[in-house]
């Protein structure tokens, strides 16, 4: 965190009288949430106030990587006129979507992926309504049946003992190699060394990635230097409309809190 936030986190630590605390964050993962919830105090989030600009720019990554943008940017930077050769790219209506995380992000996610005419598989560990935007649904246990035919695998989950790693050098073998990876999640959902291997390799065709194990990209990362990896700073959720949606809900639950009402996006302790 910027020095400004590591400050208020302190001060929020040793406010045993604070009741309650909205964050402009998504996730908590962060040890310092949990240290502040053991003070008693109560924890919102503003989880999906970005999920609408984050799904925008994972589909943008999947439709440059779809289309072949990286070779044309690369074309371009020198100044050549060169026209795709060898086989054309399939339809996306061909294709699998998987959406690992079906919070806001991963249901708009999918919902994008449909309006493209992908087939979509979300995965979570909670049963769906019936609501959701996907064509099949399967729990984390069964990931390993769908990797396959999977052709765009994207990441939405939150960073957990369990799900840390869950991409790993076995899961990636699974994967066609004409797979693409997409990851706006966490970093450590994915085994970078893996994905490093699986990249050089030629076993896994592309990926888009705004989340790393280790923040800032280190200059030295050879996921800089691979041309079919696209690469943004954890910035997919920049938008203007941010600050206006979590002023929304922290008034929406501010006003809960008045009434003693449940407040939205509360986390719950453990």
């Amino acid at each position: 965190y910027p020095d400004g936030s590591r400050g208020f986190f302190a001060a929020a630590q040793g406010a045993p009288r604070l009741q309650w605390l909205h964050t402009f964050n998504a996730g908590i993962d962060a040890p310092v949430f949990g240290r502040i919830m053991a003070n008693g105090t109560r924890i919102t989030t503003s989880s999906g106030s970005t999920a609408v600009p984050i799904a925008q720019t994972l589909v943008t990554a999947l439709l440059m990587l779809a289309r072949g943008f990286p070779e044309w940017l690369q074309s371009q930077r020198r100044r050549e006129w060169e026209p795709r050769s060898g086989p054309p790219p399939p339809d996306l209506a061909s294709q699998t979507l998987t959406v690992v995380g079906l919070g806001a992000i991963g249901t708009e996610i999918a919902r994008l992926g449909q309006a493209l005419g992908l087939h979509v598989v979300g995965v979570r560990r909670t049963p769906v309504t019936g609501a959701e935007p996907i064509d099949e649904f399967i729990t984390p246990d069964a990931l390993d049946t769908v990797l396959p035919r999977t052709d765009w695998l994207a990441l939405a989950a939150p960073l957990t003992l369990a799900t840390e790693h869950m991409i790993d050098d076995r899961r990636l073998t699974l994967l066609p190699p004409t797979a693409c990876l997409l990851n706006v999640g966490r970093g450590s959902l994915v085994d970078e060394s893996a994905l490093i291997r699986s990249l050089s390799s030629g076993r896994l065709a592309g990926a888009y990635l705004d989340v790393f194990e280790e923040e800032p990209l280190p200059p030295d990362s050879p996921l800089w230097n691979f041309p079919n990896v696209i690469i943004t700073p954890h910035n997919s959720s920049v938008s203007a409309g941010n600050e206006a949606r979590t002023w929304d809900y922290f008034i929406q639950n501010f006003e809960a809190w008045i009434h003693g009402q449940p407040l939205r996006n509360e986390v719950q302790p453990g």
